[in-house]
Parts: structure tokens; C-alpha cells; sequence
């Protein structure tokens, strides 16, 4: 195991990144949903308390592409924040080595943890919209598919990112095209380096420049 795997994650930069995130997500929210800006007003507590319930369906009432596109690229980029700060997960590469798969779970875990924070947290749709009051606004669909298939698309971008964007930057020295391929081939990824602070094409042991 590598020297920085005896490290440990780092909880307070997990968490300050992530935070970060949500202020995209939920900035992105407020600027192009006229019905979150509309929930705005009233009282704050009390109508939060009133968005947050148990869902009765699995169906939220938003289309397939936000449900099954968009939500999982969200929990993808939680999960790759967990994995910047976590040298275990971080400094294992993608393939059939068992140590890869079984360091998987840790950032499914808080992709998890960030999709319920999201939906019913104290910052979230709940409390910034009041997402959920109305009962057929909410789902399961959310608190699954977010983090599961989020991890199914962070899996895809290692294996994209290993097979591919490598493949293509060992023939490719323009840094353009490099940064170009980064990002959209790997957008969750490019999300949480946003996220963190990064360049959107940051790698950390891979700068972007021609070798």
C-alpha cells in the first residue's frame, strides 16, 4: 500500500469541497428555476419543515434525462471529492485489482450521504425551494439512482480516463486538446475538481502539459 495511503481521508476538505459544490448546484438552481426563486418567500422553518417527508413513489415527476442523466453526473461528482481526499481510493488505478473495487464503496458512501443532504438537508431542495411539499414532487428515485448510478458513471470515467484520455494524450501533445478531451469525457470528475478549486482538467499526478 502506498505511504500516503496510511494517511486517512480528509474529512474537512471533503467536506468544504462539497459544500462548494452545492453552492454551484443549488446557484444553478435559483438562477434558471423560476419556481425555486418563487419559494423563496414565506416562512423559512416552517415550510421546510413541511418539504421534508418520506416518498411515497419511486417517480419524482422529473423527466428521464434529469432522473437518470443528471443526477447520477451530481453523485459522480460527490463521490470523486470523497476520492481527491482519500489517498486509498485516490493512488488506486483503475483494472481488476481487487484493491480498486474494494475502495469503491467509499465514495458511494458519501455520494450517499451528499444525495440526502441535497434532497432533504439543510441545504437543499427542501429548504432552498421547498422541494417536496407537495408529495408528488419527491422520490426514491433520487436517494437511489443518485449515488448508485453515480458511482457507475465515476467507474466509467476511471476506465475512460485510464484507456482512453491516456491513450490519446501519449499521441496528442497540444494542451487544448488535452484539456478538451478531459473535460468531456470526464464530466463529473471535472465538476468535483471545479468544486475543490482545481483547474477543471486537474489530475493529480498528471499535469496537462505535452511530456
Amino acid at each position: 500500500m502506498p505511504a500516503s495511503a496510511q494517511q486517512g481521508p480528509d474529512f474537512g476538505n471533503v467536506l468544504r469541497d462539497s459544500l462548494g459544490l452545492l453552492a454551484v448546484e443549488h446557484g444553478v438552481r435559483l438562477a434558471l428555476q423560476p419556481k425555486t426563486r418563487r419559494e423563496l418567500t414565506g416562512p423559512f422553518w416552517a415550510d421546510y419543515k413541511r418539504s421534508v417527508r418520506i416518498p411515497a413513489t419511486w417517480d419524482d415527476g422529473d423527466g428521464w434525462l434529469v432522473n437518470y442523466v443528471g443526477h447520477p453526473v451530481h453523485g459522480a461528482a460527490a463521490g470523486m471529492l470523497w476520492t481527491l481526499h482519500d489517498p486509498v481510493a485516490r493512488d488506486v488505478e483503475f483494472g481488476l485489482d481487487p484493491q480498486y473495487w474494494t475502495t469503491r464503496w467509499r465514495p458511494l458512501t458519501w455520494s450517499a450521504i451528499y444525495s440526502v443532504q441535497f434532497e432533504i438537508g439543510p441545504i437543499s431542495e427542501a429548504s432552498i425551494g421547498n422541494v417536496g411539499m407537495r408529495p408528488n414532487t419527491i422520490g426514491w428515485v433520487d436517494y437511489v439512482v443518485t449515488p448508485v448510478g453515480g458511482m457507475g458513471i465515476a467507474v466509467a470515467e476511471d476506465a475512460l480516463d485510464k484507456f482512453f484520455i491516456q491513450w490519446f494524450e501519449r499521441r496528442v501533445r497540444n494542451r487544448t486538446l488535452r484539456a478538451v478531451m478531459r473535460g468531456a469525457f470526464n464530466p463529473s470528475r471535472t465538476m468535483a475538481n471545479v468544486a475543490a478549486g482545481h483547474l477543471p482538467w486537474y489530475r493529480p499526478n498528471r499535469p496537462l502539459r505535452g511530456r
